[in-house]
């Protein structure tokens, strides 16, 4: 059984729904920044030679705008990112579900969602302290050690690190 490698990412800046009434929180959209924050990100993450097998988001706008311009970084379009609607709103209990549903035919898996519930997820995979509330346009990287994808719960993954973008060197 091989390792599997999990890419937590928290969306990038988005538009401040206490702007417009009309605004609903779920259509709220990256802001400039926040598309140059998720390019940089994916930008990165090549450069790195990160390999991601899979991309699940949230459908909450900023979430799949974060996921789709980091994907661009890679040469990869949006059809490539799978849209898990209980990762909006379903608390840290969606993301483990979302995540033991993966086939084991992916060694690594990044997901693209909100907080509070990325970071209470974060913390409750590893073994390690993830260093506090996940800002916008992080992404902390944990591996897990001789498990399936459906077999990974609470303690079982080791932090490898926490990048957040502000971070990162051009």
């Amino acid at each position: 059984m091989l390792n599997k490698t999990l890419y937590i990412i928290r969306h990038a800046q988005a538009e401040d729904s206490g702007n417009s009434a009309m605004l609903k929180d779920f259509n709220r959209n990256l802001t400039g920044k926040g598309i140059s924050q998720s390019a940089r990100l994916g930008s990165f993450l090549v450069k790195d030679s990160v390999k991601i097998d899979c991309f699940v988001s949230s459908p909450a706008n900023r979430a799949f705008q974060t996921a789709k311009v980091l994907l661009e970084q890679y040469k990869l379009d949006e059809e490539q990112i799978r849209l898990d609607e209980s990762l909006y709103g379903g608390g840290p209990r969606a993301y483990l579900a979302c995540l033991n549903g993966i086939s084991d035919d992916f060694n690594s898996l990044a997901i693209f969602g909100h907080n509070p519930d990325i970071t209470f997820f974060a913390e409750y995979l590893t073994r390690d302290d993830i260093g506090g509330n996940m800002k916008k346009a992080t992404v902390i990287e944990i591996k897990f050690e001789n498990q399936a994808w459906n077999e990974i719960s609470g303690k079982t993954g080791d932090l490898v690190r926490r990048v957040d973008v502000k971070s990162i060197e051009i």
